[in-house]
């Protein structure tokens, strides 16, 4: 028995799809250049981690429900919800990648404007630290309620149907069991 809404179902998964595809082009496009002195350092650690993690978002394999009985449209809305229901994990995953590397970068940039080009050294101290305590308090804000919320209130924005997006509960009921 249809409800007619597979074309909506189908173009929410466009959409979501659309979303974590320009995610994902944004973080691969990270390319941190620490010096050696550098690397370890907490935001330069953290803009590899998201790389690493946004990779990881790719090659995790597609979670296929089995197809339900029926006609070839219950089916039909069966896969749709599936793929639903995946794109926005990955997407949700993709997004609090974003929101972490965005940080980052914010990260090197105020790192770079205090240094101004010159080698770290005393005089730098109190600024570095500040820009380290910054960084990790954004990182603090950036919950799992917090990224929801992001994609929640730009997708009513943009008026899109949500009515079988998975709930903030649902996506972390899925990405603790992969």
């Amino acid at each position: 028995m249809s409800d007619g809404l597979n074309d909506a179902r189908a173009i929410r998964i466009t959409e979501i799809v659309t979303d974590f595809r320009h995610l994902q082009y944004f973080l691969s496009q990270l390319r941190p250049t620490p010096t050696a002195e550098e690397y370890y350092l907490e935001g330069y650690s953290l803009l590899r981690q998201c790389t690493s993690e946004a990779h990881s978002i790719l090659t995790t394999p597609f979670s296929v429900s089995a197809p339900a009985p029926g006609d070839d449209v219950e089916r039909q809305k069966q896969q749709l919800r599936s793929v639903i229901v995946d794109a926005a994990v990955r997407r949700f995953q993709a997004q609090r990648v974003y929101l972490r590397a965005q940080a980052g970068l914010r990260w090197v940039n105020t790192r770079n404007s205090i240094l101004r080009g010159q080698k770290q050294n005393a005089s730098h101290l109190r600024a570095l630290q500040e820009a380290d305590d910054s960084l990790r308090q954004e990182l603090r804000a950036i919950t799992d309620e917090c990224v929801e919320s992001t994609l929640r209130n730009q997708d009513t924005a943009q008026g899109k149907w949500l009515a079988e997006d998975p709930t903030l509960a649902q996506i972390q009921q899925i990405l603790m069991r992969r």
